[in-house]
């Protein structure tokens, strides 16, 4: 299981900061993981509630074993998919994902999904990818294990950058019922582990990575040895880091 957490741990950082989120305030988290952004959301909502949901069973069934185990209460968490779930209408008075919302098969379904769940005046805060080629852990991992650097290549059957124009991102949620909608940039690096062999374990996770490496040929020999090279040329004495570039977004519920 990739270790999303300490991954983007300087992005959670800087998204936490944005949420606002009141002590009354219900939230829902909109592809939770293993809930750690819903237990900072429930955290901050000491008052109120928050409800991650998310499609992999196994991050549930671990997102609920944290939250029981850091003693938070106001928390809940559903297996589901935010496109398609029965949210109460105006359930909620913030909803926030972290890099949660890349992959929605219908997106105009999935934002009016989830904007009809949120009350009026309500706020979308939402971590997005910037362009691929923005985004060195995509470009160099990609031209390690298969020579290209191209946005199809660790995109597989989801579109990891399918938010990533603004032009785009803010017609579909106005579509959606969002107004006020606004973009940060945030430039900050992802953590890949505290050595080249950890760093290689985690990326070989990656579904991109995986298929090329379980080849057992010599193209899946070369494709680690050029792997291991990029990842060894981000080491240092704080771990294996690589440059990204994201879009914390944020919209008002018409």
């Amino acid at each position: 299981m990739i270790d999303y957490d300490g991954e983007l741990q300087l992005h959670n950082e800087q998204l936490r900061v944005a949420y606002h989120i009141h002590p009354a305030d219900r939230v829902l988290d909109v592809g939770c993981g293993a809930g750690q952004t819903t237990r900072d959301a429930a955290r901050m909502a000491s008052e109120g509630s928050a409800l991650g949901v998310d499609i992999d069973v196994e991050m549930i069934a671990l997102a609920k074993e944290r939250a029981d185990s850091k003693g938070v209460r106001n928390i809940q968490f559903e297996v589901g998919d935010a496109q398609v779930f029965p949210f109460e209408p105006a359930e909620f008075d913030v909803a926030i994902s972290r890099f949660g919302t890349m992959f929605f098969s219908d997106p105009d379904a999935a934002f009016e999904n989830v904007a009809q769940a949120i009350r009026t005046g309500g706020r979308l805060v939402m971590m997005v990818w910037q362009a691929h080629d923005r985004n060195e852990w995509a470009t160099a991992i990609d031209l390690a294990v298969t020579g290209e650097s191209r946005a199809s290549a660790l995109a597989g059957s989801y579109d990891t950058f399918s938010l990533a124009d603004p032009g785009t991102v803010k017609s579909l949620l106005t579509r959606a019922g969002f107004s006020n909608v606004q973009f940060s940039e945030v430039d900050t690096p992802v953590y890949y582990g505290q050595n080249v062999t950890a760093a290689l374990a985690f990326v070989s996770r990656f579904a991109v990575v995986s298929e090329v490496l379980q080849r057992h040929d010599r193209s899946a020999n070369s494709a680690k040895a050029r792997l291991r090279e990029t990842i060894a040329a981000h080491s240092s004495k704080q771990g294996v880091w690589f440059d990204s570039r994201a879009w914390i977004v944020q919209a008002t519920r018409r």
